[in-house]
């Protein structure tokens, strides 16, 4: 018998997944808690360095629970309209506000003392440009053209992470004298370059196609562990060097992705079969 589609006096019922809002509900935290900590930043005491350093890992923490929650959600089947609302809502707290503020914190408000509403404008730029790409990404992905295979514009959790990894380089090379360096000011170059790439028509792939629970060779899932293994230990020298060569390289993929072979992008974008696995697949489907 045929299901009767939703009505007015019978609407659908609005379904709320407890696992992947829950880590949503992580990213906002860590958003707000970004926030917090770069308001406590007072430029010439001594909380201003460490302060700086907590909001900008908070930040980097909340693009891992962003990462995770949808990829929670499609594992599990529990993808929802909800949830994409709720993921959206968090994003523009973490991935906009806290890297335009964080920007105007420690290089714009001192910049144009004399006009602090060009400080103010090139931050505000970044995080309607922001709010613009993931509005944009909610109707698109409603549309019957998105294929939920990539993404149009840089993705603001990937542009959050740029400006609070390299911000992080910046700190670990030189701590102590970082509120008077003058590489800070390639932040708000950055800025306005990625608030561009935002609403740019790039499009970098979304990785929603790699399934992390295929079958994967030994020597793989080694390699994985080390290396998962080598970041844990040594986390405090490796973050600074290895988060801004990651959201660069994505960057940069954007780019040179339309020049790459359809075999080499795939590697890269999509679940590669081992040639083991595809022979004992179809020894399988011979022997039906």
């Amino acid at each position: 018998m045929k299901a009767e589609a939703p009505s007015e006096s019978h609407p659908e019922k609005l379904r709320i997944y407890f696992w992947p809002n829950l880590l949503t509900a992580g990213n906002l935290f860590c958003g707000f808690l970004a926030l917090t900590k770069i308001v406590e930043a007072e430029p010439g005491s001594a909380s201003y360095v460490p302060s700086i350093h907590g909001a900008l890992f908070l930040i980097l923490l909340a693009t891992i629970f962003d990462l995770l929650d949808g990829r929670v959600a499609r594992m599990a089947g529990k993808e929802s309209p909800f949830g994409q609302e709720f993921d959206s809502l968090a994003d523009i707290i973490s991935f906009g506000a806290a890297p335009a503020f964080l920007v105007h914190r420690i290089v714009l408000a001192d910049m144009w003392p004399d006009h602090p509403q060009v400080g103010w404008l090139i931050a505000s730029v970044y995080l309607i440009c922001g709010a613009f790409r993931l509005a944009r990404f909610n109707c698109m992905a409603r549309s019957e053209r998105s294929s939920g295979k990539e993404f149009q514009g840089f993705p603001i959790p990937a542009a959050a992470g740029l400006v609070a990894s390299l911000t992080l380089l910046l700190l670990w090379v030189e701590e102590q004298g970082f509120p008077e360096s003058r590489w800070r000011f390639l932040l708000p170059i950055l800025l306005m370059f990625l608030s561009a790439m935002m609403v740019s028509e790039v499009k970098y792939p979304s990785f929603k196609s790699l399934d992390f629970r295929a079958r994967r060779s030994f020597t793989k899932m080694l390699a994985i562990v080390l290396v998962i293994a080598i970041f844990v230990i040594l986390w405090e020298k490796v973050l600074p060097i290895a988060a801004p060569a990651i959201f660069s390289t994505y960057l940069v993929y954007g780019f040179i992705r339309p020049w790459l072979p359809k075999r080499t992008r795939q590697g890269i974008e999509e679940e590669v079969v081992d040639d083991e696995d595809g022979e004992e697949d179809r020894q399988e489907g011979d022997s039906v």
